[in-house]
């Protein structure tokens, strides 16, 4: 009998950066939207703090460099990576 091989589920890594300049959720999905087009990313997600750190989460099949992050949080609107 011919096993069936298993298909490899690639590894994903979880980030999570500090962001400031976020205070709604429209900015929260600007920053999700740029993030998301970064290549190998497979998910994001933002917890708003107003006038505080916001927490981004990126998760992707590799890790992603603080300047990728910067970069889309800067397409985004005035975002910073903190």
């Amino acid at each position: 009998m011919n096993e069936i091989p298993e298909t490899e589920q690639p590894e994903t890594t979880t980030q999570t950066f500090g962001a400031t300049g976020l205070t709604c959720g429209h900015c929260a999905n600007a920053v999700i939207d740029e993030l998301s087009a970064i290549d190998d990313v497979t998910s994001v997600g933002v917890e708003v703090v107003k006038g505080g750190e916001s927490i981004v989460t990126v998760e992707a099949l590799r890790t992603v460099t603080p300047d990728e992050v910067a970069e889309a949080l800067a397409e985004a609107g005035d975002y910073h990576l903190v």
